[in-house]
């Protein structure tokens, strides 16, 4: 039986962008990831809502409470509590918290890939590596070329053509690792268990 990647309810704070992740059923599976979002007032998603695509897998976002604008291809996409807004594979997108209040979401991948070790990933960096992303919470280059090239073919930046990035990104990444840079998560660790992440995480609920 798959082992959870971290324990279930797992919580993870990025203050940058006023997100918290919630990794409620954080069990991997290649065919469906998700995980859900809460976004503070003003809070936004897509490190900080910088248009980036997935390539090989569509997106789901189902808002429990609140609203969320989704942001698709330059055309803005609203969804009310009980309403899901899908991304298709390819498209350029983005998301923000488009109420006055708290906004939950959650959001799946079809298929899963490895976008749930990705996001784990990711929100960790933000509290245990927080020198990759500027005072404002842009991701740093060397630092996102290393997650990017690591997880090929789950997150690009929109615009740039994909082999560029991905020749960039294969330049890169040794020289992030040079620096001092590292994954908190790894493609291909399993189980994760680092004392690190296990501090991050909230008791069961």
């Amino acid at each position: 039986m798959p082992r959870a990647l971290v324990p279930a309810h797992t919580r993870i704070v990025n203050h940058f962008n006023k997100e918290t992740f919630v990794f409620t059923d954080p069990v991997e599976s290649e065919a469906l990831s998700k995980f859900d979002v809460i976004l503070e007032k003003g809070g936004s998603g897509g490190g900080n809502a910088i248009a980036h695509i997935h390539p090989n897998a569509d997106e789901y976002f189902h808002v429990h409470t609140g609203r969320l604008m989704v942001m698709i291809d330059g055309v803005e996409h609203f969804a009310d509590a009980g309403e899901t807004v899908m991304v298709p594979r390819g498209k350029a997108h983005f998301f923000r918290n488009a109420s006055d209040g708290e906004t939950h979401a959650t959001v799946s991948f079809t298929p899963g890939q490895k976008h749930l070790r990705f996001f784990i990933n990711l929100a960790a960096s933000t509290v245990l590596a927080p020198e990759g992303f500027s005072p404002a919470g842009d991701p740093k280059l060397l630092a996102i070329a290393l997650k990017l090239h690591a997880y090929r073919d789950h997150l690009y930046l929109a615009g740039p053509p994909i082999w560029v990035q991905k020749l960039m990104f294969a330049v890169l990444a040794p020289i992030a690792r040079l620096v001092g840079y590292r994954l908190i998560v790894a493609p291909i660790d399993d189980p994760i268990d680092k004392d690190e992440i296990l501090k991050l995480a909230t008791e069961p609920r």
